[in-house]
């Protein structure tokens, strides 16, 4: 396991993730990046969502 700053979270495969509600997903890929920002559209798997940049506002700085 390997954690990218900044990124997500490396993992070799294949991974079976279980989820906050019990459920669990499989990946049989050989190398699994798992989202740390939690803004993945296909979490937990990363979609490098934490690549965008969020434009400052006053609610976020």
């Amino acid at each position: 396991m390997r954690v990218v700053p900044g990124g997500p979270v490396m993992v070799e495969g294949p991974v079976d993730v279980e989820l906050e509600d019990g459920t669990s997903v499989r990946s049989d890929r050989f190398m699994v990046a798992l989202c740390a920002c939690r803004r993945s559209k296909n979490y937990p798997f990363c979609d490098t969502s934490h690549r965008r940049k969020v434009r400052a506002t006053r609610e976020n700085t």
